[in-house]
């Protein structure tokens, strides 16, 4: 996307509409960059490049944010579209212009967002600043000065904190097993955690926990349900290498419960996990302190496991991690 990007700036020096103000028919100089905009994006959309090119001034220069090569004067230009062309698929053009000032009759300084979409790529962004200059009576692009906008952070991005997480864990005493996966959905969106409680060699409870990062209350959160009817929807908030997780529980029997659950890394196949302030209608319980979980195919002769919970009534709550 070099050559996209860098004719992406270019082509946004080419203003589609502002505010203009000049000593001498500010009207008209507005409706000639106007009118060289749209010629602009209509030549470049039909990937013309001598058409393109003739609305650069015949000695302006361009400099590749990227690769810092100089392009000097519009045969330059015209050849470096040309390549581009060939060496690319279809792109379509748009600009929007934020701002325009003349600095003298005969040239304006235009800042604004222009956005390049290929058939294959995300839309690519660029803020510009660019110079267009009054040339024989002509409104020609002179020289440009533009970033690209990076995108917008996405789930994943929010969620990589927690990306040490994937994989298998359990936490086991003499009397219960607690084993816990945890994998990425599609384009890494979500994060599951899928758990399920073992006592000797019966199954007694599986469950499911979907952790989101939520772009309007931007935080992280996670809803966790149980084979049993419980479910329990948790607020996410990072201390350091803790994550303290405030939840609210509906219980299988329709009673309501509250805790804050705290995970801690303690190195890539061990983490503690604790739930503190555990009320069930109001009722305060005991609060679990911190427990060992090992990651399944570590080596855990080393570890010191506690006790699996054991608070059957308040399962949901306890495991909305």
């Amino acid at each position: 996307m070099r050559l996209v990007r860098f004719f992406l700036a270019m082509i946004a020096l080419v203003p589609i509409g502002a505010t203009l103000r000049a000593a001498e028919s500010p009207s008209a100089d507005e409706k000639a960059i106007r009118d060289n905009a749209q010629l602009y994006v209509k030549a470049f959309n039909a990937r013309d490049a001598k058409a393109l090119a003739s609305l650069w001034a015949p000695k302006a220069v361009y400099v590749n944010r990227d690769t810092g090569k100089r392009f000097e004067g519009r045969e330059a230009i015209q050849t470096a579209l040309t390549t581009m062309f060939k060496k690319q698929g279809p792109a379509k053009l748009s600009v929007d212009i934020q701002s325009i000032r003349f600095v003298t009759p005969s040239v304006a300084v235009e800042d604004g967002l222009a956005t390049v979409v290929g058939d294959d790529d995300e839309p690519e962004q660029s803020n510009y600043t660019a110079v267009n200059v009054k040339h024989d009576g002509k409104w020609l692009i002179d020289s440009i000065r533009e970033t690209v906008v990076p995108p917008p952070a996405g789930a994943a991005e929010h969620l990589k904190a927690l990306e040490w997480l994937v994989g298998e864990w359990n936490d086991s005493d003499d009397d219960a097993t607690i084993h816990s996966t945890y994998h990425w959905s599609v384009n890494h969106a979500f994060l599951i955690h899928a758990f399920s409680v073992q006592i000797a060699d019966k199954i007694e409870m599986r469950g499911m926990q979907v952790i989101a990062w939520d772009p309007a209350e931007k935080r992280i959160r996670s809803w966790a349900f149980d084979s049993d009817g419980g479910f329990a929807e948790g607020m996410w908030e990072q201390d350091g290498d803790r994550f303290v997780i405030r939840t609210n529980s509906t219980l299988p029997d329709g009673k309501r419960g509250t805790a804050i659950n705290t995970i801690r890394k303690i190195d890539d196949n061990h983490l503690a996990w604790s739930s503190t302030a555990r009320h069930v209608d109001g009722e305060m319980l005991p609060n679990i302190e911190e427990v060992n979980v090992v990651r399944e195919d570590a080596d855990a002769s080393d570890s010191d496991s506690g006790p699996a919970a054991t608070e059957p009534d308040n399962t949901a709550s306890q495991q909305d991690q």
